[in-house]
């Protein structure tokens, strides 16, 4: 499932995305986004204003899982089971929706064979949303701090998503909202009226274009004039 997507950058949003239209000078975030790295998010919750943060990505950040227990994932939630993970359930009951920007988002397909790293993104090249849910922690300095995971759902009969992953494996896809209902997500009052917006963004919006990762750097030769000891 997805687990590295494109950010837009703090340049993007500037002037442009209501409650992201003016950032502080300090925000920032790294270009791609992988487990445990900083995004920005747009997150609700009843009785709060709306509000963009900054965030970690995966609900359960790697510092908080105490050293006892074996390591785990927590960057998509299956909205099949959202109130029965721990993980997820109480700020799913909670309604602390949130919507995730992006460019574009990276999946494997195996359609020449062996895995190739693609972009996922809007046809148009526009920026689009992901459902999401969000909590706070506590950390070591006292400080409060923001998680985030991505929802995701049943994708074996999407035109495109279908396309993604390894041969046999269950198809899976991201929430992803149209702009005209990234509002009505945050607003949501009520579990069930939040479940109805988990449901497939339609294929022919949508396009996917081969991206593989950059080549590593080789180390430099050792320099020819240099005394080794």
């Amino acid at each position: 499932m997805c687990v590295n997507y494109r950010p837009p950058t703090p340049e993007q949003f500037n002037g442009r995305i209501g409650a992201f239209s003016i950032l502080p000078r300090d925000w920032h975030w790294p270009e791609e986004t992988w487990k445990d790295y900083a995004a920005p998010i747009l997150r609700a919750a009843p009785g709060l204003p709306l509000d963009a943060c900054v965030a970690s990505y995966g609900m359960v950040p790697r510092r908080h899982i105490p050293p006892e227990v074996k390591p785990f994932d927590t960057m998509n939630a299956r909205a099949e089971s959202l109130l029965e993970r721990r993980s997820f359930a109480f700020a799913f009951r909670r309604l602390q929706l949130c919507a995730v920007p992006m460019l574009w988002f990276y999946e494997p397909c195996y359609e020449s064979g062996r895995a190739e790293r693609t972009a996922i993104g809007m046809a148009d090249e526009s920026m689009f949303w992901v459902a999401g849910l969000w909590r706070e922690w506590q950390e070591a300095d006292g400080e409060m701090s923001t998680a985030f995971t991505q929802i995701t759902i049943n994708a074996d009969d999407h035109p495109l998503m279908r396309r993604m992953h390894r041969p046999g494996d269950e198809k899976r896809s991201l929430v992803l909202l149209a702009q005209e209902e990234v509002g009505d997500w945050l607003a949501c009052r009520d579990t069930d009226v939040a479940r109805s917006f988990l449901r497939h963004y339609p294929a022919e919006a949508m396009k996917a274009w081969p991206a593989p990762l950059a080549p590593k750097r080789a180390a430099p030769p050792p320099s020819p004039n240099l005394e080794l000891f």
